[in-house]
């Protein structure tokens, strides 16, 4: 994992940001986010002028670990607001998205996503993204999982 993180910051590094050397990786949580035991809620690689942040799948829990929405367009809200939360402990927004993974048990509901996804994302430049089926998540209620990377410029 760490031998691709430092790739996809070396091409970041080579075609934008012409800084001779990296720093270390950083890894935050945010308290306005659930938090699970045995991984982190995001990743920080600086990569000169600016550091890429990726992720984890975000789902529709509020910070007390409880179910947000019974509909994808419900949830998808929660897992924006959850992103938008964590971007904010590195100072971005989700206007910083540059990918998007999203794992969807209805296929069929993409059109409700896509309506949230719009309110957080800059629609001028959109993120790149997967959308892929899935027969089921870690909760049997929960219809959605998002993973994000974004690149803010450093200050």
């Amino acid at each position: 994992m760490k031998n691709i993180l430092a790739l996809l910051c070396t091409v970041i590094f080579l075609f934008s940001f012409g800084q001779k050397t990296m720093n270390p990786i950083e890894y935050k949580n945010s308290s306005e986010v659930f938090n699970i035991q045995g991984l982190s809620q995001s990743v920080s690689i600086d990569c000169g002028n600016s550091r890429m942040i990726l992720l984890s799948g975000q789902v529709p829990l509020n910070a007390e670990g409880n179910l947000v929405g019974n509909t994808v367009e419900e949830q998808s809200h929660q897992i924006f607001r959850n992103i938008e939360n964590i971007l904010k402990e590195y100072g971005g927004t989700g206007k910083d998205i540059v990918k998007l993974g999203i794992f969807i048990k209805d296929i069929s509901q993409t059109a409700s996503f896509r309506k949230v996804r719009d309110l957080y994302v800059n629609i001028q430049h959109p993120p790149v993204s997967s959308l892929v089926e899935v027969s089921s998540l870690f909760r049997n209620d929960v219809l959605i999982e998002v993973e994000a990377t974004a690149v803010i410029k450093n200050k």
